[in-house]
C-alpha cells in the first residue's frame, strides 16, 4: 500500500486530518487520447473511487472533492447532462454498497438546481452514511467558494434583522458555523492535479492556512502514490500560520 500502509495516524501526524482535492483534468487527458472529453469523466469517476477506499485505509478522517462548480454549468449541455449521469450513477452505487465500504457522505452546495432524482439520492446517501464512522467523504457540489461566503453573510444578516444576534457577535467560529462545512474542520492540505495554479473558487474561506500542492498529472492518473507524494510534501512543510518560526 505504500508509504503509509499503517491504517491509524501516529504521534507525527503522518496522514492529515482533512484533505481536499480539485478534481481536474478530465477532459484533456481524454483530449491527449483522442476520446470525447466524457470519457475522462468516467475515469475521473473511478480514480476518485479509488482515492476515496486509499484515503480510507490510510486513516485520513475528512476527504473533500470538487465535483462540480457553480462555473461548470457553463460546459457544454452533452457534457454536464454526461456528468450528471455519472454522479446518478455513482450515488446509486455508494447507496447499495454503503454497508460494505461504510463511508459518511456529505454534500457541500446549493443542490436545488439539481435533478429531483439526484438530490434524492443525495440525501438518502448523507441521511443513510451518519451511522459510519470511517472517513467522511464531502462532495462540493454545484459548490463555490464565493456564493458559499454570500449565503453565510446573507444567513447573518437576516439573524440580525430577526434580533436573534447583533453585528458585534459574528466571530470567525460563528461565520464558519454557517458555512456548508459547519462542524468540519479546515482542510490542511489541498490538492490540486492537473497543471493548472490556481484555486478555482474551491474552500476560499476554509483553505485560508491549508498548504496547496500542485502536479501535472492529469485527475484519471492521479492513484495512490500520487496522494502519497503529496502527503510527504505536506509533512515536510513548516506550518508558522503567520508566527516566525
Amino acid at each position: 500500500m505504500g508509504l503509509f500502509k499503517k491504517k491509524t495516524m501516529t504521534a507525527d501526524r503522518p496522514v492529515p486530518t482533512h484533505i481536499a482535492i480539485v478534481m481536474d483534468g478530465n477532459g484533456r487527458w481524454a483530449k491527449k487520447r483522442g476520446l470525447p472529453r466524457t470519457a475522462g469523466h468516467k475515469v475521473g469517476a473511478e480514480t476518485f473511487r479509488t482515492i476515496a477506499n486509499y484515503a480510507k485505509s490510510i486513516g485520513l478522517k475528512y476527504l473533500s472533492v470538487y465535483t462540480f462548480s457553480t462555473e461548470n454549468w457553463k460546459r457544454s449541455e452533452e457534457e454536464v447532462n454526461a456528468i450528471m449521469e455519472l454522479l446518478e450513477k455513482y450515488l446509486r452505487e455508494l447507496i447499495r454498497d454503503m454497508d460494505k465500504n461504510q463511508v459518511r457522505f456529505c454534500f457541500f452546495g446549493d443542490l436545488s438546481r439539481l435533478s429531483p432524482q439526484l438530490q434524492e439520492e443525495a440525501r438518502i446517501a448523507a441521511e443513510e452514511s451518519k451511522k459510519y464512522s470511517g472517513v467522511q467523504v464531502n462532495f462540493c457540489l454545484n459548490y463555490g467558494g464565493r456564493a458559499e461566503i454570500i449565503r453565510a453573510a446573507q444567513q447573518f444578516a437576516r439573524d440580525c434583522a430577526d434580533g436573534k444576534c447583533t453585528p458585534e457577535a459574528l466571530t470567525e467560529e460563528v461565520f464558519s458555523d454557517l458555512m456548508y462545512s459547519a462542524g468540519v474542520p479546515d482542510p490542511e492540505l489541498v490538492i490540486r492535479p492537473g497543471g493548472e495554479l490556481r484555486t478555482s473558487n474551491f474552500l476560499l474561506w476554509q483553505s485560508a492556512y491549508a498548504e496547496y500542492y500542485f502536479t501535472d498529472v492529469l485527475w484519471p492518473d492521479f492513484g495512490p502514490k500520487e496522494l502519497e507524494k503529496a502527503i510527504a510534501s505536506y509533512n515536510g512543510r513548516n506550518r508558522r500560520f503567520g508566527g516566525a518560526k
